[in-house]
């Protein structure tokens, strides 16, 4: 009967077993060697980002480019994928498996190992999925490519190799990260490349089109240098009636970007803050007490990362949809998706109401009147625009988060057993698994679904203000929630380096 009840996966336990993979470290690593290998995987990143793809043509078009804050990817280089198919595996798996269309009980070791591994198979088969399209228009070779193999098959296979060894290469580093180093590779990428973006878009000197020469229609994309540029070549009744309007909203990187972007920064680092700590006693050494903190935002920001990189792969596909009318069924069709020459984001369609809100500009001036050059569309569009990806979003970011605390052991079953392998317990209650787990769900389920809600809400607040560097909203809220993360744990490493009875109650001993 039980093995009646097994997932058909199990079938693929042979190969799970025999996949290449970063091997686990035997016993405790001290925090230097993991700071070494996290600094050095960082670098390595950096590296990929700026190593262009070798003959694809200068006209491309990025099938990512609204979500390349949370792909943490750069066009056009080794890096284009990003962790694309990181997050896209993960999120295909958490569906079937929460969907029952995949029988995997998680609570067991066995069914947990099965899931990971199969995940690894996943993100493979993912990596070429995402990169055989990017050739079909979007990565073209280059003419000079072309002739030199002999043929534009050829050609093609080329690119889609480097695509392949660049996204293989981050998907090694992020578990050489998990195992060998301090926090998550995929988080760490994110905060990366999002940070790059808000420095440049801070300080950038150049030209919003860089085609163009400088002029009041086309100032210095930063927005220390574009504000100066401005101020400095109005007169001061110029400046009253439209200098600061362009200062403040117009600009590329305006003031009200810089404050949403803020607004973002200060209320994650209160957000982080904010946890129920749950008392706890050692059982053999009395007098020995601890508390075990459940944060208000008790999933990280890993519900955000798999909702946008969904919507990142819904548009990507709409777009693959309307630029191959010979597609059956959905080939070209304009209710899906409708995109001008040249450009990843939708003008109407029903994808264009799951698109980023992408600043003021975007949906709020002409909801309220406003005409915005380009636009088409009615203020109820826009209204609707908002009110359906907003509630998508939230619904998403819900479903991931309760989620992911059952595959990653933060569920209150896996909280639990962990407390209870430290020698700890809850003072005034039998020391007994099932009692402190009875007293961690009135709190893990609950905490899960409102701190899914708040990162998902402060996504889409940050999406609608605006951000500096065009991160979008998501981009900068993973990454001040990754960087405070990852400061927390640089330090928890390093007390572990200093009191080595703690590592047994991170199970790291």
């Amino acid at each position: 009967m039980a093995g009646e009840e097994k997932s058909k996966l199990f079938v693929f336990k042979p190969l799970i077993e025999r996949w290449p993979a970063v091997a686990r470290p035997e016993g405790y690593i001290p925090f230097k060697t993991k700071l070494f290998w996290t600094i050095f995987c960082l670098i390595i990143y950096y590296i990929l980002t700026q190593i262009p793809l070798y003959g694809i043509s200068k006209t491309t078009i990025d099938l990512f480019a609204g979500f390349r804050a949370v792909m943490a990817g750069a066009s056009g280089s080794l890096a284009h994928l990003g962790i694309g198919p990181i997050v896209t595996a993960s999120i295909i798996l958490q569906l079937f498996v929460g969907a029952k269309m995949i029988k995997l009980d998680l609570t067991k070791s066995e069914d947990k190992m099965i899931y990971q591994g199969f995940q690894k198979i996943l993100i493979v088969i993912m990596i070429v999925v995402e990169a055989i399209p990017q050739v079909f228009g979007y990565l073209s070779p280059d003419p000079a490519l072309v002739s030199m193999v002999g043929g534009r098959s050829l050609a093609n296979t080329i690119i889609i190799l480097q695509l392949f060894m660049g996204a293989w290469i981050i998907y090694l580093m992020d578990e050489l990260i998990s195992k060998w180093g301090i926090g998550s590779g995929v988080s760490l990428f994110i905060a990366a490349g999002v940070s790059e973006a808000i420095v440049t878009g801070l300080i950038n000197w150049l030209p919003v089109n860089p085609n163009l020469p400088l002029s009041l229609n086309n100032p210095p994309a930063g927005l220390i240098p574009g504000a100066y540029y401005i101020a400095s070549h109005y007169s001061v009744g110029g400046l009253v009636s439209e200098g600061f309007g362009r200062i403040l909203i117009f600009h590329a990187n305006s003031i009200v970007a810089l404050l949403g972007t803020l607004t973002i920064f200060f209320f994650v680092a209160y957000a982080e803050s904010s946890r129920v700590e749950i008392p706890l006693a050692h059982t053999v050494a009395r007098g020995a007490r601890g508390r075990y903190p459940i944060r208000l935002i008790y999933t990280s920001n890993i519900p955000v990362i798999l909702m946008s990189a969904l919507l990142a792969n819904i548009n990507m596909f709409a777009l693959i949809f309307y630029t191959h009318p010979n597609i059956p069924l959905l080939g070209g069709k304009w209710w899906l998706g409708t995109y001008p020459p040249g450009h990843s984001r939708p003008t109407m369609g029903a994808v264009w109401y799951l698109s980023p809100l992408n600043g003021i500009t975007g949906w709020l001036l002409p909801m309220l009147g406003y005409s915005v050059t380009g636009d088409t569309h009615a203020p109820w569009q826009h209204a609707l625009h908002f009110i359906i990806y907003f509630s998508v979003y939230l619904i998403g970011a819900i479903i991931f988060g309760k989620f992911w605390i059952e595959t990653t052991g933060l569920g209150p079953a896996d909280v639990a057993r962990q407390i209870q392998h430290s020698d700890m317990h809850i003072p005034g209650f039998r020391r007994d698994p099932r009692i402190l787990r009875k007293i961690l769900e009135r709190y893990i389920p609950a905490v899960t679904i409102i701190g899914a809600a708040t990162v998902g809400t402060l996504a889409v607040f940050a999406d609608a203000v605006g951000t500096v560097g065009r991160t979008t909203g998501t981009g900068v809220l993973l990454m001040v929630g990754i960087l405070i993360r990852l400061y927390e744990d640089i330090a928890r490493e390093q007390a572990m380096d200093m009191h080595p009875v703690l590592r047994k109650f991170f199970g790291r001993g």
